[in-house]
């Protein structure tokens, strides 16, 4: 039996306040989710550690993405080795050339605000098939 996929992946966390890749981390945290922040600096966001680098992750169902287009470009093969369910593409991150790999990867790209998905209860609508 395969373990559910259930941890979304803050691609682009920040330890700043005033960061949103932060707050993604805080409300996803409330809302009782798994998550994983990666940044360019380790740090922590509450009880949650900020990793750096590529590590080897599992189980990712959701890449929330705070990074502009151009730094996700050193992300793509990464990402894409994690299979998820889907990345958010968060205002700033619209990428299209990212959004079709996903698509040739069974990806589903999701142009929207993960904090407007979880104040309005739509994080986890997409799953509806």
């Amino acid at each position: 039996m395969s373990e559910e996929k259930n941890v979304t992946l803050v691609l682009g966390a920040s330890e700043h306040p005033e960061r949103y890749s932060y707050l993604a981390v805080k409300k996803l945290r409330q809302a009782g989710k798994q998550v994983v922040a990666l940044g360019n600096r380790p740090g922590h966001i509450g009880d949650t550690e900020i990793i750096t680098g590529k590590p080897p992750l599992n189980n990712i169902d959701t890449v929330t993405l705070y990074l502009n287009p151009l730094r996700q470009k050193d992300y793509y093969d990464y990402i894409l080795s994690l299979n998820p369910q889907r990345i958010i593409f968060n205002p700033g991150a619209e990428n299209p050339e990212l959004e079709a790999l996903a698509r040739e990867h069974h990806i589903q790209p999701q142009v929207a605000c993960t904090l407007v998905l979880l104040a309005t209860k739509q994080y986890d609508k997409y799953r509806v098939q």
